[in-house]
């Protein structure tokens, strides 16, 4: 043991003398990012860092200690460094297990400032010995305000002050306690915590950051107990998205830089520049979804003629969709908004409303699969485990409530459904649909996982839910709760596997239908222009979600027959949805 502590002291004295603290890193010198359609034509080029920085005079202290409180309350005392928090970090790395180290404000200075984002022991080493060396050799003031200038807090904003601008509008100087506290709490996921575009837990869960830092000050003495019980969440401004994301465009980036950070890219080292990501967008299948939402959308295309002066479109009408190749997993197209600049929240990907009908053939194939297991009848448990094995979030919103099941009262969105109907359309294989083709940085190539996983329910089970599906659609075919509009697919006359219907709140309505090559899932929202509640939609059931469905499969399919489904896809999808055509 002697000697193991010796060599392990000797080891580090050599590196402590080996490392020096190292120029800032190129962060500065941030390039812009470029995506690409599948065919290589050009969608987006984004980038342009929003940077300024302050000295820390200009930050109130009570902000100050926000930060200190929601990072690290032991900064102005401690060495610089966390050897608990690196060492599990380490483990983390070279385990797989993440990325959450539980580094002190200093480490993540040293990260920010003059190391990259990479995820590595060697990157984790100097980190550690360069923050002892910065801690001995620079203030905590100073410290502090490296760390507050050179963190990321999302809407592509370096710095406390470029975050103070974004989120209230304000100079930083002008913030108060309550705002401070927010920007806190965001660092720890800025995309995720950014109220604009925020999921309902999300929302809590960054309320619930919120009142740990606030919480702390108090336990710290840095905030008095009776102004803390008298603040309230401050809830920030609706952002202003960069140039170039009008219309469709920042809906796609958006989900494409979702998707990246999922698979371990970090979102200050994505902001960093660099990248040429593709993605499996195809230019004529988007182009086709946005002319069907506009076409079957409008009030003159459901037959009723718009009065004079009035528009086209019900303002408080938001339509979102989203379709994928079953086969492959692969977004081909998206739709998020009538306009990323005009829209922020995409409404492809937000899950705040509920699912309806559409939730139907879940609960069927839980009970299928409770069957299969010899189990008996389903439960809420049940039903919930295959919802998740299927792609859909266990905790969504309105699960637990009466009848729940029964009515569809949880809250998913179009990219989840189109992912759950995927799976059903690839003998039950969990489809996690997927927007990025590829990712590079010069030579660095980014490793994606697959968009096709393991068995997620039986292939019988799925089979069977397709054909009951198609059935259900030939024996009603009346719009109603489990029936469908269209009767065709424009000149294929290929059958169709479908739901749709209202939800039991009369706030939104789905139309989800699925070819062997396309699974597409159209939803319409109620949500006021003017104060984005969720509100009843107007004309609900007069079939337009099924009518912006025909007209976008229609155009996509191109009038071609439908394909042979390969082994790799089940061989005998046609025949589950049932392959003769209507008349």
């Amino acid at each position: 043991m002697i000697v193991l502590c010796a060599l392990v002291t000797g080891a580090f004295t050599v590196l402590y003398y080996a490392i020096d603290i190292p120029r800032a890193n190129d962060l500065a010198k941030a390039q812009s990012n470029v995506f690409l359609y599948s065919d290589g034509s050009r969608l987006a080029r984004t980038g342009e860092i929003n940077r300024e920085t302050v000295p820390l005079g200009r930050v109130p202290k009570d902000v100050r200690y926000a930060f200190v409180a929601a990072e690290n309350k032991d900064f102005y005392s401690d060495s610089g460094v966390s050897l608990t928090g690196t060492a599990r970090g380490m483990v983390n790395t070279l385990t797989g297990q993440g990325t959450q180290g539980g580094s002190t404000i200093t480490q993540q200075y040293v990260k920010n400032y003059y190391l990259s984002q990479e995820q590595t022991v060697t990157r984790k080493l100097k980190e550690l010995v360069i923050s002892l060396k910065v801690d001995r050799s620079n203030s905590k003031d100073d410290i502090l305000a490296g760390y507050l200038n050179s963190s990321y807090y999302g809407r592509l904003a370096y710095g406390i002050q470029a975050a103070a601008r974004a989120y209230y509008g304000k100079e930083v100087e002008d913030l108060t306690v309550e705002q401070g506290a927010y920007l806190a709490a965001l660092l720890q996921a800025p995309s995720q915590y950014d109220w604009a575009i925020a999921a309902p837990e999300a929302k809590r869960l960054v309320q619930q950051r919120w009142a740990y830092v606030l919480d702390n000050m108090v336990g710290e003495g840095w905030l008095d107990k009776n102004e803390r019980q008298r603040m309230r969440f401050p809830v920030p401004l609706a952002p202003q998205p960069g140039a170039g994301l009008s219309g469709q465009a920042g809906y796609l980036v958006d989900a494409a830089r979702r998707e990246l950070m999922a698979s371990g890219i970090s979102e200050q080292e994505l902001a960093g520049g660099g990248w040429r990501i593709t993605l499996n967008i195809e230019p004529d299948k988007q182009r086709a979804l946005e002319q069907a939402v506009r076409s079957g959308d409008s009030d003159t295309g459901s037959g009723r003629e718009a009065s004079s002066g009035a528009p086209a479109h019900d303002p408080n009408r938001q339509a979102g969709a989203v379709s994928v190749d079953p086969r492959t997993g692969h977004i081909v197209a998206l739709y998020g908004g009538r306009d990323y600049m005009k829209h922020y929240l995409s409404n492809a990907t937000r899950s705040d409303y509920q699912a309806g009908a559409t939730f139907e053939p879940v609960a069927y194939a839980a009970v299928m699969e409770a069957k299969r297991q010899n189990q008996g009848e389903s439960d809420l448990k049940q039903i919930r485990q295959t919802a998740a094995d299927l792609g859909i979030g266990p905790d969504a919103d309105g699960f637990t409530a009466p009848r729940a099941t029964e009515l569809g009262l949880m809250g998913v969105s179009p990219l989840e459904m189109a992912g759950v109907y995927a799976s059903f359309h690839h003998q039950g294989k969990k489809v996690t649909p997927s927007i990025v083709k590829s990712a590079q940085r010069g030579e660095e190539r980014t490793e994606l996982p697959g968009a096709v996983g393991g068995q997620a329910i039986d292939p019988g089970t799925a089979e069977l839910v397709t054909s009951d599906l198609a059935f259900s659609r030939r024996d009603r075919g009346n719009g109603e709760r489990g029936g469908v509009g269209p009767e065709v697919v424009g000149r294929t006359k290929q059958t169709v596997a479908a739901a749709s219907g209202p939800t039991d709140d009369r706030k939104a309505e789905w139309f989800i239908g699925a070819t062997p090559e396309l699974v597409t899932a159209v939803a319409l929202f109620g949500e006021d222009a003017k104060t984005t509640k969720q509100v009843r939609l107007r004309h609900i059931g007069d079939g337009r979600p099924a009518r912006i469905w025909n007209l976008y499969t229609e155009q996509a399919l191109g009038g071609q027959p439908p394909a042979a489904p390969g082994p790799e896809y089940g061989g005998g999808g046609a025949e589950a949805a049932g392959s003769s055509p209507h008349p």
